[in-house]
């Protein structure tokens, strides 16, 4: 039986660092879309961002994300792709280099990528997201709230990672680390299974029958068509778990998955699990592109191949 393969690790953390650095300042925009109030669209939420923070509010809360990630993306892609090279393997039971994928291969392996990315990357997705959402004006983030006065905030709540990190616990406990996992375990479990699988049948679809791989070329207009299909979807509990993990920087208003559910379609009606959904999926290409081919090509230099091999 095959053994674990650490340059899957090595290459998942290169795609991770090149798909944060691509894709953070439009994931500001989809956040605040989403967990805040009065930005109106996607351009009206551009210029206001760029107005009130110039270019660098676009990148609020990415020293974070570009650490952790990096690490985040090399467990889900070492999982993913090293789970499914032992369901091969097994399935054979030859000890073929490459035995034949299935369709139900790569759909556990996907979904045991989904369950694992929540663990460790629950606690990555709530810091960035509570950094990036700081800067929204308290008295609108919590404008038609029927709670007790509470005085007007001037300062950020946190200072940064770090002191965020220790907030949050000191306030909560270690599980407030994990705010909205269920939320995000309903997001990643199928938006992973519709991110590998397109994927691997796109750039097998897209590579010539006389190649042994597919290209650069090929990798990165799969990578980049998976991402704008699983996080297109993901969009309605992308939501609810943007609405969780914001809740909290100055008052809670939800107290579960359900609850926001029933509050956001309450208030908003059903077009707010929509919202976001056009700069999800058009982040989701570059950023998958970039995922994907910094995989790719990282993968095939530590393995010293000549052709692109998909995970």
């Amino acid at each position: 039986m095959g053994s674990l393969q650490l340059e899957d690790f090595a290459a998942g953390w290169i795609g991770g660092a090149a798909s944060v650095i691509v894709g953070h300042p439009l994931d500001t925009v989809k956040t605040r879309l989403q967990a805040g109030v009065g930005y109106g669209n996607t351009l009206s939420c551009i210029r206001m961002v760029y107005r009130r923070e110039s270019v660098f509010g676009f990148f609020k809360g990415m020293s974070f994300p570009l650490a952790s990630i990096a690490v985040y993306n090399s467990v889900v892609f070492g999982v993913f792709s090293n789970t499914q090279r032992f369901l091969s393997q097994h399935r054979c039971r030859e000890p073929e280099a490459s035995p034949p994928r299935t369709l139900s291969d790569l759909l556990l392996a996907s979904m045991v990528a989904g369950v694992v990315s929540v663990g460790l990357g629950g606690p990555v997705d709530l810091i960035k997201i509570r950094l990036q959402m700081q800067t929204q004006p308290f008295q609108d983030a919590n404008l038609g709230l029927k709670s007790k006065a509470v005085a007007p905030v001037e300062q950020p709540a946190y200072q940064g990672p770090v002191h965020c990190i220790t907030t949050i616990v000191r306030n909560e406990g270690l599980a407030g680390l994990y705010r909205g996992a269920s939320a995000m375990l309903l997001r990643d479990v199928p938006g992973y299974c519709l991110y590998f699988i397109p994927y691997v049948f796109l750039s097998e679809w897209i590579t010539p029958e006389a190649c042994t791989g597919p290209s650069p070329c090929a990798v990165w207009l799969a990578g980049g068509m998976a991402g704008a299909i699983s996080w297109g979807t993901a969009t309605p509990m992308d939501v609810v778990k943007s609405r969780l993990q914001a809740d909290g920087v100055y008052l809670n208003k939800y107290k579960g998955v359900l609850d926001c559910i029933s509050q956001s379609y309450q208030k908003e009606g059903l077009k707010v699990f929509f919202r976001g959904i056009t700069v999800n999926a058009v982040r989701g290409f570059p950023m998958s592109a970039a995922m994907f081919l910094g995989y790719e090509l990282s993968l095939q230099a530590i393995r010293g191949d000549h052709a692109v091999t998909s995970p």
